[in-house]
């Protein structure tokens, strides 16, 4: 076979894999400051643990099942989708053993998925043992990411749904990503029940440099996420922009509802502000404008601060905000592209199509993912145990989990 000439298109996608798994780390430290001392090695594990596992499991076999979800078969002679519109056949081209595989495409979804997974981990901080986690996250990537994947950008239903010929408008995982890992955070803090003495001021971020890092890495990160399929030098350079836009906006937002709220503006809350305003604009950094990607970074910032305190109102207990930040501002980002996405949005063409194709997929997907999440977590927990012990949860499972410590003092 005569090599292939290296085009700045696909030096861009590889260059922006690796911005993408880049924030996997990053996301580590984010989570890793936010919680306890004793409990930083196994948040950060939880991370690397997607990594190991996902990437793994995406190279034998997640990857047929994104690219067959349209029902052809992808690049996979003769292998139509195991359920047409819905899930490709895990087994067709096992291990990418197919000829014509883009290797390029598949190293960009590996980062996307091993992402996806790892955010869900935040909501179970500080009580999770770390087999259960990994036994969770490969069953959940399997029956949730891979086919929503598959659904959003694999030629599935989801892409391939047209209204009055309107299309589902995601161009990098506001569903598939966000949504999906936020209502899955959301099963799993239910399944596994609150921490010891869960009230409202429970702990303190025992690590804030440790948090800043992690969010400035996951933004840097986030150019990739958002910019590496750009099909020209304009959408490029709309979704980077945007990609600044958004989550600048959303730290004002953010503190400044902070500041109403609580009297004081935090640098946890700037960092949290910038990860709200990323995972709105991460639907739509292609199809606004400035002017309203500004906008949505502003909402998401203020309404994802006031999100986060409906654990406390509601009882459930989500340690690291995963729901209000994911959840919501992926809510947030994917519905609102029905009203103001250029040239589609409901303000724009006064058609209500694409605000219901973008609604309807956001809760299908968000239905979907819970259900999936609730009861994988629900069968681990009553057979071997999702859990660890009280005492262990109280004494801070580092070293019970992985025998290590996060910080060891000289005597």
């Amino acid at each position: 076979m005569e090599p292939t000439e290296l085009t700045p298109s696909s030096i861009w996608i590889v260059t922006s894999a690796a911005l993408v798994l880049l924030m996997t780390p990053g996301l580590a430290f984010f989570y890793g400051g936010l919680v306890k001392a004793k409990s930083v090695v196994s948040m950060m594990m939880m991370s690397f643990g997607s990594i190991a596992l996902i990437g793994v499991l995406w190279i034998l076999y997640g990857y047929m099942m994104y690219t067959g979800a349209g029902g052809d078969g992808g690049y996979f002679d003769g292998a139509a989708g195991l359920i047409p519109g819905f899930v490709g056949n895990p087994f067709a081209g096992f291990g990418l053993t197919a000829e014509g595989i883009d290797l390029i495409d598949v190293a960009f979804g590996a980062t996307f998925a091993i992402i996806t997974v790892a955010l869900i981990s935040g909501a179970i901080a500080d009580r999770a043992k770390f087999g259960a986690w990994l036994i969770f996250a490969g069953i959940w990537a399997t029956l949730s990411y891979f086919p929503v994947a598959g659904w959003v950008w694999g030629g599935g239903w989801i892409q391939s749904w047209e209204l009055n010929g309107y299309a589902v408008i995601d161009l990098a995982g506001g569903t598939a990503v966000h949504i999906n890992a936020g209502a899955a955070a959301l099963a799993l803090a239910l399944v596994l029940g609150k921490r010891v003495g869960f009230q409202k001021g429970i702990q303190k971020p025992h690590n804030v440099p440790f948090v800043l890092l992690g969010a400035s890495i996951l933004w840097f990160g986030w150019f990739g996420f958002n910019t590496g399929l750009s099909g020209d030098q304009e959408g490029l350079g709309l979704s980077f922009l945007n990609t600044i836009a958004a989550p600048a906006a959303a730290v004002l937002g953010w503190l400044i509802v902070e500041k109403l709220k609580d009297g004081k503006p935090t640098s946890v809350g700037a960092a949290s502000g910038a990860v709200a305003g990323l995972v709105a604009i991460t639907p739509s950094a292609g199809n606004l404008t400035p002017g309203w990607a500004l906008l949505l970074g502003v909402i998401a910032g203020a309404v994802a601060c006031l999100a986060v305190e409906l654990k406390w109102k509601l009882g459930f207990d989500d340690s690291l905000d995963v729901v209000g930040i994911h959840l919501v501002a992926g809510l947030i980002g994917t519905i609102y592209l029905g009203f103001v996405a250029t040239d589609v949005g409901l303000f724009f063409t006064g058609d209500f199509s694409q605000l219901i194709l973008q609604t309807v997929s956001a809760v299908a997907v968000m239905v979907y993912s819970f259900v999936v999440a609730f009861v994988v977590g629900f069968v681990i927990e009553k057979t071997i145990g999702f859990r660890v012990h009280n005492e262990d949860e109280i004494a801070g499972i580092d070293t019970v989990v992985h025998g290590e410590e996060g910080y060891a003092l000289a005597d």
